[in-house]
C-alpha cells in the first residue's frame, strides 16, 4: 500500500488556533516541539516537575512553565515527550486525572500505546507525531528554514479530526517543509525500535567498536583507528543521506568500493541476519518492552553499568582528544547540555 505524505499544503495550522499545546519534558524532542511550536505562533505551555532542572532553559527560551499537572488541566492538546520507562507512572499521576472528553493526548513515540502501558480514556482523542530525527536536529532544521520528516498516526478518534490536528501540529513542528508520513502506531514502534537496535545505534556503535577494537589490538596508533572506524562513518553517511547507497559508492575510490561490495557481507552475513530477525522477533512479541520495563522498575542497574562501560571504553578519550583538535565541530552544534 502506498504511503500518504502530506505538506504544509495539506496541514492547517489554523486548527490549533485558541487550543493550549501542553509539552510534558523539555528534552532532546521536548525543547524541539516547545520551541518550534511558539515560533509557529502556537499556545505552548511546558510541564515540568518542580524540581526539574530544565525547568531554567526553558524559561531560558521564553517558554511559560508549569508543573506537570498543572500543564496538563490547562491544555487542549498533552504532548508527552517523556523517557518511555517514566512516562507510563507520570501519565497516571498528572494526566489522566486531568484529561476532558475531547482533549487530545499524544506522544512523539508509539511505545507505551502500542504495548497496552498506557490506556487512554475513550472519549479522548490519541495520536502521534514522531519526528525522524533526535529533537535537535528537529530544532536546528526548522531555524535554518527546513524540516525533518515526520511520521503522523491515530490511534483513537472521537472528535473526528484527530489527523487534522496532528497534521497541523506537525506542520508546526516544521515537520510539513519536508514530508509528514501517515502510518499506525504498530508500525511506527516496532520499526523504530529494530532501527535503534539492530542498526543506527545498536548494531552501528558494535560495529565501530569492533573495527577498533580490531586495529588497536593489530598494533596501530588509536588515532587511526578512531579516524578510520569512527570518525569517517559521518562522511560516508552524509553521501548515502544525500543520494543513496550509489551516490557513496561513486564518490569513494574504485579500491574503496570494491573492498565494500566483496568484503561487506562477509562481517554482517547470513548469521547477523538471522540475529537481526531474532532482535525483530523480541520486539514484536512485547519481550524487549517487558525487559525493558522490567529494569527500570527494578533501578536500572544493569543499565547503568552498560551505559557506564560505553563511556568508560578508550575509544572514548581518544575521541575526545582528537576532536580538541577540530574546533570547527562545536560551532552550531546540535546538542549544548547548557541549553538544550
Amino acid at each position: 500500500m502506498a504511503l500518504k505524505i502530506y505538506y504544509d499544503k495539506d496541514a492547517d495550522l489554523g486548527r490549533l488556533d485558541g487550543k493550549t499545546v501542553a509539552i510534558l519534558g523539555y528534552g532532546s524532542q521536548g525543547h524541539a516541539h516547545a520551541q518550534n511550536l511558539k515560533a509557529s505562533g502556537v499556545d505552548v505551555v511546558v510541564g515540568l516537575r518542580k524540581e526539574s532542572p530544565t525547568w531554567a532553559k526553558a524559561e531560558g527560551a521564553g517558554l511559560r512553565v508549569l508543573g506537570v499537572a498543572e500543564a496538563a488541566a490547562e491544555a487542549d492538546i498533552v504532548m508527552m515527550t517523556l523517557p518511555d520507562e517514566t512516562t507510563a507512572a507520570i501519565y497516571r499521576e498528572h494526566v489522566e486525572p486531568n484529561l476532558q472528553p475531547g482533549n487530545y493526548l499524544a506522544v512523539a513515540h508509539g511505545f507505551n500505546i502500542h504495548f497496552g502501558v498506557i490506556k487512554p480514556p475513550e472519549n479522548v482523542n490519541v495520536f502521534m507525531v514522531a519526528p525522524k530525527g533526535p529533537g535537535h536536529t528537529v530544532r536546528a532544521n526548522y531555524e535554518e528554514g527546513r524540516g525533518v520528516p515526520s511520521l503522523v498516526a491515530v490511534h483513537q478518534d472521537p472528535s473526528g479530526d484527530t489527523l487534522q490536528i496532528g497534521l497541523a501540529y506537525a506542520a508546526g513542528l516544521g515537520a510539513g517543509r519536508a514530508g509528514i508520513i501517515e502510518t499506525n502506531f504498530r508500525e511506527e514502534t516496532e520499526t523504530d525500535l529494530f532501527g535503534e537496535q539492530a542498526v543506527l545505534c545498536g548494531g552501528l556503535v558494535a560495529l565501530m567498536t569492533a573495527g577498533y577494537e580490531t586495529l588497536i589490538e593489530a598494533g596501530y596508533a588509536p588515532e587511526m583507528a578512531y579516524f578510520e572506524t569512527i570518525h569517517e562513518v559521518k562522511l560516508i553517511v552524509d553521501l548515502i543521506y544525500e543520494g543513496g547507497v550509489a551516490n557513496m559508492r561513486y564518490s569513494v575510490s574504485n579500491t574503496a568500493e570494491y573492498g565494500d561490495v566483496t568484503r561487506g557481507p562477509r562481517v554482517i552475513d547470513a548469521d547477523t541476519k538471522a540475529r537481526m530477525k531474532e532482535i525483530l522477533s523480541e520486539i514484536q512479541t512485547g519481550q524487549f518492552a517487558r525487559e525493558f520495563i522490567l529494569e527500570n522498575q527494578s533501578g536500572g542497574l544493569q543499565f547503568s553499568a552498560l551505559r557506564r562501560r560505553g563511556e568508560e571504553h578508550p575509544m572514548e578519550e581518544v575521541g575526545a582528544r582528537l576532536r580538541e583538535l577540530m574546533p570547527w565541530l562545536k560551532e552550531k552544534r546540535l546538542v549544548d547540555r547548557s541549553k538544550n
